[in-house]
């Protein structure tokens, strides 16, 4: 029987996970893709930082639907629409100027969108689209890593959702850089299952540990971790090099300019907000899906939540808030009573 309306989870209110309120479900008229847009049947989302933000700070303004990961299949493409056909198999990040993906039926620019690795499940895809964008375009774009580059990059935070996809992918198209990850004893296995070459220990003497696999200092940094430590990376950071950062990060970055180090910022909602005709995030998901394809990068799920509901969305803000989860969290599937 086809579907009769679409199944929401949102809040109305900046409730903390412990409130069994946190989240609540609505339903609505199945939307139409206008042109230039996709209606995608969502299978499968993951969790990230950004949710736990917007839960907890943004204002609601009525009812708000989050999920910035998805992946399903193509129910219906507006007109425009060249690359997409009813059926495909996609997976995304979409936009967070947009009613995310927290959704039975969600509408998406089909230019955000990517062909879903064929060889791995809905919610394993889920898990990488924000993810490996952000890799990528921290990576390849903001510190212009080439192929055949050379030289360190330290990886802070690299047993986190991006830092273990970046790993891959770095390991993937810069086989010639370094990889040095900072991780704690517990997720040492992990970061180095994720392609890193040598591992530090955040907790510790981060300098000196750095300095001591680099000497002259390493030529990129990548931080999800990287408010106050401006002063710690002059330290470590070659002269001329560059640090790109994804968290809110340092206010003032003059302590880098005596040894004129860049300092970069990486938001993949920049190209969906502001770069209205760019494919690039779709050329992105399709090339990792390639190399997922190919098993040279894989899925980085560490714990599948189950099926969509109110109860297992919080249960995901929850874990993701702690701080201390490795890889991604997905969910997959929906609760058959929502969608009854």
């Amino acid at each position: 029987m086809a579907p009769t309306h679409n199944t929401m989870i949102g809040y109305t209110a900046n409730l903390p996970t412990t409130d069994p309120d946190a989240f609540e479900a609505r339903t609505a008229d199945i939307p139409n893709p206008a042109p230039g847009e996709l209606l995608v049947r969502v299978e499968a989302v993951s969790v990230n930082p950004v949710d736990v933000k917007q839960r907890a700070g943004s204002p609601a303004n009525g009812f708000r639907v989050l999920g910035y990961d998805a992946a399903g299949v193509v129910e219906a493409v507006g007109d425009d629409v060249s690359a997409f056909a009813p059926g495909d198999e996609v997976y995304y990040a979409g936009s967070i100027g947009r009613p995310g993906s927290n959704q039975r039926f969600q509408l998406v620019e089909a230019r955000l969108v990517g062909h879903k690795p064929s060889s791995v499940s809905f919610g394993e895809a889920a898990s990488l689209p924000l993810t490996a964008i952000t890799a990528w375009e921290a990576v390849f774009d903001r510190l212009e890593i080439a192929p055949d580059a050379r030289g360190d990059l330290l990886v802070v935070g690299a047993s986190g959702g991006v830092g273990s996809v970046l790993l891959q992918l770095v390991r993937a198209r810069a086989p010639h850089v370094r990889l040095i990850a900072t991780a704690g004893a517990a997720n040492a296995d992990w970061v180095r299952s994720m392609g890193a070459h040598e591992v530090v220990d955040h907790k510790d003497d981060l300098a000196a540990q750095v300095l001591g696999l680099a000497p002259g200092g390493v030529d990129w940094v990548f931080t999800s971790h990287s408010h106050a430590q401006e002063e710690l990376y002059a330290r470590f950071v070659r002269p001329f090099g560059k640090v790109v950062a994804i968290d809110d990060g340092p206010r003032d970055v003059a302590p880098l300019k005596g040894k004129s180090i860049g300092w970069l910022w990486e938001l993949m909602f920049t190209d969906p907000l502001h770069l209205p005709t760019s494919q690039h995030q779709h050329w992105i998901l399709d090339q990792v899906a390639a190399l997922v394809d190919a098993g040279t990068v894989h899925p980085t799920v560490t714990d599948d939540l189950g099926p969509l509901s109110p109860d297992s969305l919080r249960r995901a803000h929850a874990a993701v808030e702690s701080g201390r989860t490795v890889g991604k969290i997905v969910l997959s599937g929906w609760d058959e009573e929502l969608l009854a």
